[in-house]
């Protein structure tokens, strides 16, 4: 398989309570499989850069071939790990992550032996200091994944995050993008910010993790977006959820506001991972980052139209592009 496009990121045991639908117990997820759906609804050729543990379910890492996907990047540790994650949604705009026996109990819900002895986790702390053991190493990376047209970061730890995208901004990526941990968008962190944004192609914070990189500094959005284009960054995408994407371009210093696909809500998990699979696709394949918004616009679309990691691939064939037609008539510069 030809790897056109790498995602690093991380590899999770979801167990979601959507606010409709049924109850997903122990699926595949993480922000990984959320980015490389989003791609896959536009492109083929992706490699997967990720850790798990050896007691990570095998026969999952053979599933993902089916979509294309290419799993030489995962590397399985000799040890267990950890990697169970809980959601409920109270409705599709208000999710929690705690109090998963709580949840279970006021759907009437037997409560799963997978998630024995979970324990959700702490609030987002500093991490520019350490790496979790399940983030991806420079030495985890397969040759010929250099090689790819693209690549991608999803939220990862700021260690990582420096190391991975060096060893692509090494070889002369073409496209790279990222999207940034909230643990590392604080305003005591902005000078370590300022270099991981140099040479990039693309920064996809979400608004609360801009606003928060320039607290006390600057309060408009727009302000914070030029500001962080001259860190050396081309393209800033502020992901601002119902409200759609704010687009600034540094060279030309053009500004677009895009509204959200008007989707029916039902999960917004992964959402803002699928987006940015989407965009990637969007710009590797036309070196233009509003039609690149677009891409990613409708990809989240067609996630939060259901759950799971995998259901924005279950699209009726044609969805896609009928929405992004639709979306481009209505999106206009500021």
């Amino acid at each position: 398989m030809n790897v056109n496009f790498v995602i690093a990121g991380r590899l999770r045991r979801d167990t979601l309570l959507p606010a409709e639908g049924r109850p997903l117990i122990d699926v595949p997820g993480g922000s990984l499989l959320y980015a490389a759906s989003g791609l896959t609804v536009w492109e083929k050729g992706i490699g997967l850069l990720a850790r798990v543990g050896e007691d990570y379910p095998h026969n999952w890492l053979k599933d993902f071939s089916r979509h294309t996907w290419d799993t030489r990047g995962v590397r399985i540790l000799a040890e267990a790990m950890d990697q169970r994650y809980f959601q409920a949604s109270l409705d599709p705009q208000t999710v929690t992550r705690s109090n998963p026996v709580a949840h279970f109990a006021r759907l009437g819900l037997t409560f799963p032996k997978s998630l024995l002895g979970y324990t959700p986790p702490s609030d987002i702390e500093d991490d520019r200091k350490t790496s979790p053991p399940d983030a991806p190493r420079p030495a985890d990376i397969p040759p010929d994944y250099l090689e790819a047209h693209a690549a991608h970061l999803c939220p990862l730890d700021f260690m990582t995050a420096n190391r991975i995208s060096s060893a692509f901004r090494q070889v002369g990526a073409a496209t790279l993008t990222l999207d940034p941990s909230a643990a590392y968008m604080t305003a005591s962190a902005l000078e370590d910010v300022r270099s991981l944004l140099h040479g990039l192609t693309a920064f996809l914070p979400s608004e609360e993790e801009l606003r928060a990189l320039f607290w006390g500094r600057l309060s408009d959005l727009w302000e914070m977006a030029e500001a962080a284009a001259s860190f050396g960054c081309e393209f800033i995408v502020v992901k601002r959820g119902g409200r759609g994407q704010m687009l600034y371009d540094s060279a030309s210093k053009k500004r677009w506001e895009i509204p959200a696909y008007p989707a029916r809500l039902a999960d917004l998990t992964g959402a803002g991972d699928s987006f940015s699979g989407g965009f990637l696709a969007g710009y590797a394949k036309t070196f233009d980052p509003l039609r690149a918004v677009l891409h990613g616009n409708v990809s989240a679309s067609l996630t939060v139209e259901g759950s799971g990691a995998f259901h924005a691939l279950e699209m009726l064939p044609g969805l896609a592009q009928a929405r992004l037609e639709s979306l481009a008539a209505i999106v206009r510069s500021v």
